[in-house]
């Protein structure tokens, strides 16, 4: 495809996206009415569903094919790092070297690192009922692993952190995201629609059917994503180099 081509393309779709933003924005609701189509729609979905946050109504109900495009990015994201940050035919293995450790760092880090991860994990499993849920969650709880790093060492979050069963972990929480909608399919209805198992009662950790389920899904996928993006990261930095000897990284 030549230059001019590749112009006329990207105009031709620029337009057409600038035609579509233009025709949302004009009937948008009045900026501070009382008038909100969408909000009012959603609220309403939410409760008859008995899910109490509503942007996780949305996020894994109304809206739920939508996460899924949203986590198979992260996942992609992840299996392009583990391609691009093999180790190659040039480099090396190195155990890491030891660090100091400032004694009051060591101890907050330590005491912070189960704090964080109850709360991490609390996240994701209310995020049904209160702000929060499996990507907000995830992420605190693949970051309060590695305070294990800050408080003492790498080859101490290397105990705590084998990168094949996160692998796993992040193949896991995708796959168990897909079945939950085929699920859906199979029980008669619409991928991914909210209608295999009971509401429950509102505001309690077993209401809004499969919205809790898909929540630990994503909760799931994303914790174990964030420890392999942060592994292969770590690792490049920490215990690779080169085989000429120059060291790409060492420090821990």
């Amino acid at each position: 495809m030549s230059r001019r081509m590749r112009m006329w393309v990207l105009a031709t779709g620029g337009l057409a996206v600038a035609a579509l933003l233009v025709a949302g924005y004009v009937r948008l609701p009045r900026f501070g009415g009382a008038v909100h189509p969408y909000g009012d729609r959603a609220v309403a979905a939410a409760l008859a569903r008995h899910t109490a946050n509503v942007i996780s109504s949305v996020n894994f109900d109304l809206r739920a094919f939508d996460t899924l495009g949203e986590e198979t990015i992260l996942f992609g994201a992840v299996l392009g790092t583990v391609v691009l940050l093999r180790q190659t035919r040039d480099e090396r293995e190195v155990p890491p070297a030891p660090a100091e450790v400032a004694p009051p760092v060591r101890r907050y880090a330590l005491i912070m690192l189960p704090v964080a991860l109850l709360s991490g994990l609390y996240v994701v499993a209310h995020g049904q009922l209160s702000p929060g849920g499996g990507f907000q969650g995830g992420v605190v709880v693949a970051t309060a692993l590695h305070l294990l790093y800050i408080g003492a060492d790498y080859r101490a979050l290397e105990k705590i952190r084998p990168v094949g069963m996160y692998e796993v972990g992040d193949a896991a929480g995708e796959a168990a995201y897909l079945i939950l909608g085929v699920a859906g399919l199979v029980g008669g209805s619409a991928f991914l629609a909210n209608t295999l198992l009971p509401y429950g009662t509102f505001n309690t950790l077993a209401s809004g059917g499969t919205v809790p389920l898909l929540n630990a899904a994503v909760g799931m996928e994303v914790a174990c994503a964030v420890v392999v993006l942060l592994a292969r990261f770590l690792d490049q930095a920490v215990e690779i180099e080169e085989d000429n000897g120059s060291a790409k990284g060492k420090e821990s």
